[in-house]
């Protein structure tokens, strides 16, 4: 057991941080789809990427040198099956002495054979429990995760080896597939103590229905990179023209402005997070208070240093435009720092109602519930379709 400390050990100091990396799509993934992140959702989730990442190493780890691999003349494959029964009998028992038992579990017959059936008993707990398969779907998984292991030792590290430094052994494909489906039928010891796959999707869509500071500033700094991008675009499309000088607040109206009004409320942060600024009285004002709101928020708020910087270049002989000019800039840099107040109100009242939204009369909802009440009704009218074309079939039938 010794060959397998090293693995172990680092497994448990370097997995962690790489399994976070493999997780992170699906947390992106988990707040597409509820608006959220659900803690113990994607703890359980992270603890799958993990298993299987240690998984994996204790299975070509400790990795021996090219030399020492060259020099093997092992056996590769052990093709007989259940061949570990054999090696099992072999062994001396009396049932009747404890010594036996203690010399039965300390050959390496008898530990290999546990190990092995150990090793995946986890995969089949998360695949009854989180991923919800039937028991023969889990079967060819557990079957096709082993032979994966197995084939990984064959060909040597995919090639990396000129020879297989492991044994290609199909009784380890019996007992990591016996390994699974022992976890597979254990589950519901283990999972009394948690909540059930439907508990989880209930409260994840629950928590999705809250716009939270984190959820808005998400979708913020998803904006922000996509202005970028469409910064980028136009200055290459505009770079000619006399408008070059104008192309910061030309994405700004396009991206902040224009796309808004016609998307009804949404920017394509808010459209990948699941949220949409709408009025709070259904008017026909609608469009005209959503344009207000961007306008007052993210161009004259969030990036009122462009257009104080593009003011400032302006320069006439008239004193009456320099006037109104100047006033313009003290206007814009008293509306930044009255919504900088306004934010940090509401951050110490725990209020999430900042002045433009009051000045527009608009607000940031979730559309987590409606969307989800809309393929609730959708699956429930096809369902009423389906039924009502087996009654017209059996009607037809009788006549």
């Amino acid at each position: 057991m010794s060959a397998y400390k090293i693995p172990i050990t680092t497994a448990f100091i370097f997995f962690p941080l790489i399994a976070f990396v493999f997780t992170l799509p699906f947390l992106i993934y988990q707040y597409r789809k509820y608006g959220s992140i659900p803690f113990l959702r994607s703890t359980i989730f992270y603890s799958f990427i993990l298993y299987l990442l240690c998984t994996y190493f204790l299975v070509i780890l400790p990795l021996p040198s090219i030399e020492e691999v060259k020099m093997l003349t092992t056996p590769t494959t052990q093709l007989t099956p259940f061949n570990f029964i054999k090696d099992l009998l072999n062994i001396s028992f009396n049932w009747k002495e404890l010594s036996s038992y203690i010399n039965l579990i300390q050959s390496p017959p008898f530990y290999i054979a546990a190990f092995n059936v150990l090793l995946t008993l986890p995969f089949g707990f998360y695949l009854r429990y989180y991923f919800e398969c039937k028991w023969y779907k889990a079967l060819i998984f557990g079957f096709l995760l082993s032979l994966f292991f197995e084939l990984t030792q064959l060909t040597g590290l995919y090639g990396i080896y000129p020879r297989p430094y492991r044994l290609f052994d199909v009784d380890d494909l019996i007992l990591n597939t016996l390994g699974t489906m022992i976890g597979y039928l254990i589950t519901p010891l283990i999972a009394i103590i948690l909540p059930t796959r439907k508990e989880l999707d209930e409260k994840s869509f629950e928590k999705g229905k809250k716009v939270t500071f984190f959820r808005r500033a998400l979708s913020y700094l998803i904006d922000f990179f996509f202005l970028v991008v469409m910064f980028i675009v136009m200055s290459i499309l505009l770079h000619t023209t006399a408008l070059t000088r104008y192309i910061p607040i030309i994405t700004l109206l396009l991206y902040y402005l224009v796309i808004p009004i016609i998307t009804n409320g949404k920017t394509l942060g808010k459209m990948i997070l699941r949220l949409q600024v709408v009025a709070e009285e259904n008017s026909k004002f609608q469009r005209v208070k959503i344009g207000a709101r961007y306008l007052l928020s993210y161009i004259l708020f969030y990036y009122q240093f462009i257009l104080i910087n593009l003011l400032e270049q302006i320069k006439t002989n008239n004193d009456i435009l320099e006037i109104i000019n100047a006033s313009i800039i003290i206007i814009l840099k008293v509306y930044f720092w009255l919504n900088i107040l306004s934010i940090l109100y509401n951050l110490a009242k725990k209020q999430k109602k900042f002045l433009y939204e009051r000045l527009t009369k608009t607000k940031i909802i979730s559309t987590i519930e409606y969307e989800r009440e809309e393929k609730l009704t959708s699956k429930e009218e096809k369902e009423e379709k389906e039924k009502k074309n087996v009654r017209v079939k059996k009607d037809k039938e009788k006549l």
